[in-house]
């Protein structure tokens, strides 16, 4: 797979030296709405967290409507569990906790993107995009939760289980916009399914209940999916090159 980027990657650089001369360098960030599908487990709750990420794509000075792109980025993914509290004397709630599940991730997407004009101006445009994506996971809280203080924490994920590298797709669309000829500004939503799991568990059998003691349960197998939501605002800068003969 790292093989395959690099010569991507590669071939993207040429492509653009060749056909589109110039470089537009995106700097964004944003908040990201983390999603994960858990197998044999509860249903979780969006993570609401962060991103940022900096970007290059090819721009054709005659025709500026695709382009390809690279982009690398930090990206806090994952999901929550939130427990909501009630006084038993009055029986009104007492509080929410929120139990989060984060994986903090480096991804480098491949893509090509198109643009199409927004009003008379020109100096508008929306815009789709679509490529494929490998995340690394830098490191995550789970082990946080599981020295907490609490029985059972045997049904929480292991750092064992945890895949480093994942791949998946990502698409988006938004709105480009020109401050001056050189500066621009950009909206972006996008969403990011992975097709590889983050977390892989196999069972784990006979493990002794500590809130029941004298008991014990099994844990089924466990796989997570990441899938992340995101708007990110972002600064254009361009690098025009023009050719004299």
């Amino acid at each position: 797979m790292i093989r395959f980027f690099i010569t991507t990657t590669l071939f993207i650089v040429c492509f653009g030296r060749n056909y589109g001369q110039s470089t537009a360098y995106v700097f964004s960030a944003g908040p990201t709405a983390g999603l994960q599908k858990w197998d044999n487990s509860y249903n979780r709750e969006p993570l609401f967290q962060y991103h940022a990420s900096f970007g290059m794509e090819s721009i054709n000075n005659d025709d500026d409507r695709y382009s390809f792109l690279m982009q690398i980025g930090y990206h806090v993914k994952g999901s929550a569990l939130r427990f909501r509290y009630y006084n038993i004397n009055s029986g009104f709630p007492g509080g929410l906790y929120t139990e989060r599940f984060k994986f903090n991730n480096l991804s480098l997407v491949l893509g090509a993107k198109q643009r199409f004009d927004f009003g008379v101006s020109g100096n508008t445009k929306y815009f789709y995009y679509g490529g494929i994506r490998v995340d690394y996971t830098l490191n995550t809280n789970i082990d946080e939760l599981n020295n907490e203080t609490s029985c059972n924490r045997a049904q929480y994920p292991f750092m064992s289980g945890v895949q480093r590298w994942m791949g998946g797709f990502s698409v988006g669309g938004g709105l480009e916009f020109k401050l001056s000829e050189l500066v621009g500004g950009q909206i972006q939503l996008s969403i990011h399914p992975d097709v590889t799991t983050q977390y892989r568990q196999s069972p784990i059998l006979n493990v002794i209940d500590l809130c029941n003691p004298g008991y014990v349960y099994n844990i089924e197998e466990q796989r997570i999916r990441n899938t992340a939501v995101e708007i990110s605002i972002g600064l254009r800068l361009l690098k025009k090159v023009i050719i004299v003969d």
